[in-house]
């Protein structure tokens, strides 16, 4: 590690490396697949572009978003490496990058993950045996997250193809179900998980409580009116972005809507406005996301409750990115949770399963698309079935889908809808954890960094509750440490997450979040530590 350090200092400009960089690196230089989370700003690309460095080969990273890598990629070539991007655009870079696989040569090249469709891109992949495959924006593989992209299922088949070489997937918001998932989807071997960096002690964290919609409307508008600095307002729908933004222009304040049903065009300019200052306030439903790296959003405030903690934490993580103080807000109404209640309670339905997996079993279709038409369901609906049978080891993604083998359509449809069941225990779990944190009355940083697997002793200081004094006192009882592993007679195994008072929560790995009674649990010995 000395001489990584010193690799840093001399090759990227780095005096020091970042708690949690010198461990993932550590870690796939020993030649072990790392799961790495790592909030944003913690510098995530320094550990490929570090880790490729020293292994010398070729290292393949694997991008959603190939022009913001640029940067990074620029850096790497003025220390010394040969890097290529293979996009469907540049045709001089396609050339040296498709050189560079075919030859083997030291280096880095930068794909999205729609590569992985064409059949002489993996043959390519094949040849060139890659000392190192890194993953960005790794969460992109789990359907936990909002941004799910069906083309990252292609990444573990294509990583065999290769001949299993370590493989680093990155993220900078993922809890323990997302990392979970990662780590199945990718077929990540007994990887090193290395978290850390969550903890954004520049933001000021407080909830405001309404009995009635009128009410927080209003003061929702007021606070946005009277706010500094650019930010982003967060809301359900599309129409509520549209008639925010509106109200908010009236009054004087220049705003605008971006949601998933503006043309393509139209969300460019505001989010290119947004960041050239033109605008002080985007109104934005969950479109709004990945790529916006604006380092002085001073204030993101939520008008409905998201749909789980992990989605929330990732879009107030887009404020105050240049470390000066920021505030989030949560316009929180209980009545509200009954939408995102009624989304969790939903899922794949067995017929779907059925479809696909016939589909998939008759024509062996090449992607999402070919899918969808073969089955007759929508886009959508395929993906989510199509994402519960890959969970359930039920299919094989190459360039092709296929069932798994020894597996006929009704064996992958069983398997499927009881991966199914469990899943959507956990989803209802996370909709109550969103409540159980609006309504918390500890300090909310405590529990933020508690649900991502981050231990820290509150209170913090910059959260509303802490501020007013109404913080509880640390929970007398704690019979089993947190982030230790437990079993239930009903619920089976699970992760202790974090005290309350007279409550502890823990993370089920089948049926997801459930807070219960300590003294209840420890008297009538209802949990074990796992063995």
């Amino acid at each position: 590690m000395q001489d990584v350090a010193a690799l840093a200092r001399e090759r990227l400009g780095y005096d020091v490396l970042r708690p949690g960089q010198a461990e993932a690196v550590g870690a796939v230089l020993d030649g072990q697949d790392t799961l790495a989370v790592l909030a944003t700003g913690t510098g995530k690309t320094a550990i490929y572009q570090l880790a490729g460095l020293a292994l010398g080969g070729l290292t393949i990273v694997v991008s959603p978003l190939v022009a913001l890598q640029r940067d990074q990629l620029r850096a790497l070539s003025a220390a010394g490496a040969e890097v290529a991007e293979l996009n469907s655009g540049d045709h001089a870079g396609q050339h040296q990058a498709r050189a560079m696989l075919a030859e083997r040569r030291t280096g880095f090249v930068l794909m999205s993950p729609e590569q992985l469709t064409h059949v002489d891109v993996l043959d390519l992949l094949a040849a060139s045996r890659p000392h190192l495959v890194a993953v960005d924006e790794a969460h992109l593989v789990s359907e936990w997250g909002q941004d799910f992209r069906p083309d990252y299922l292609r990444v573990a088949a294509a990583i065999r193809t290769m001949g299993r070489p370590p493989t680093l997937a990155l993220t900078a918001t993922a809890a323990p179900p997302v990392r979970d998932e990662i780590v199945h989807r990718l077929e990540m071997r007994s990887p090193a998980v290395v978290v850390g960096g969550f903890d954004r002690p520049n933001l000021n964290l407080a909830v405001h409580t309404f009995a009635d919609e009128e009410t927080k409307n209003r003061r929702l508008l007021s606070h946005v009116r009277s706010s500094r600095g650019p930010g982003v307002v967060y809301v359900a729908t599309h129409r509520h972005a549209e008639e925010l933004a509106a109200e908010l222009g009236l009054a004087g304040v220049s705003a605008q809507a971006y949601h998933a049903g503006l043309a393509a065009k139209e969300r460019r300019d505001v989010q290119d406005g947004f960041l050239a200052d033109r605008y002080r306030v985007v109104v934005a439903t969950v479109a709004f996301g990945m790529g916006i790296d604006k380092p002085g959003i001073r204030w993101v405030s939520h008008a409905e409750a998201p749909g789980s903690v992990d989605a929330y934490y990732q879009e107030i993580g887009r404020a105050g990115r240049d470390g000066e103080p920021a505030d989030i807000e949560l316009f929180y109404r209980h009545a509200n949770l009954g939408i995102n209640r009624f989304f969790a309670s939903g899922g794949v339905r067995d017929e779907d399963l059925y479809a696909v997996a016939a589909a998939i079993d008759e024509h062996h279709p090449a992607d999402i698309a070919e899918l969808a038409a073969t089955s007759r369901l929508s886009p959508a609906r395929v993906e989510r079935a199509f994402g519960r049978l890959t969970d359930a080891r039920a299919v094989t993604v190459t360039h092709r889908f296929k069932l798994a083998a020894r597996t006929d359509v009704d064996q992958a449809v069983a398997k499927a809808s009881a991966v199914e069941h469990d899943r959507r225990e956990v989803a209802r779990s996370r909709v109550e954890m969103v409540a159980a944190y609006a309504e918390h009355s500890g300090c909310r940083r405590e529990f933020l960094l508690s649900y991502f697997g981050e231990r820290y002793d509150g209170p913090c200081g910059n959260c509303d509750n802490d501020l007013s004094g109404r913080t509880a006192a640390p929970a007398a009882e704690q019979p089993f440490p947190v982030g230790s592993r437990v079993r239930h007679r009903t619920f089976g195994p699970g992760l202790v997450e974090r005290y309350d008072g007279t409550t502890m929560t823990v993370l089920f790995d089948r049926v997801g979040y459930k807070e219960l009674r300590t003294a209840f649990m420890t008297y009538n010995h209802l949990l074990d530590p796992e063995a």
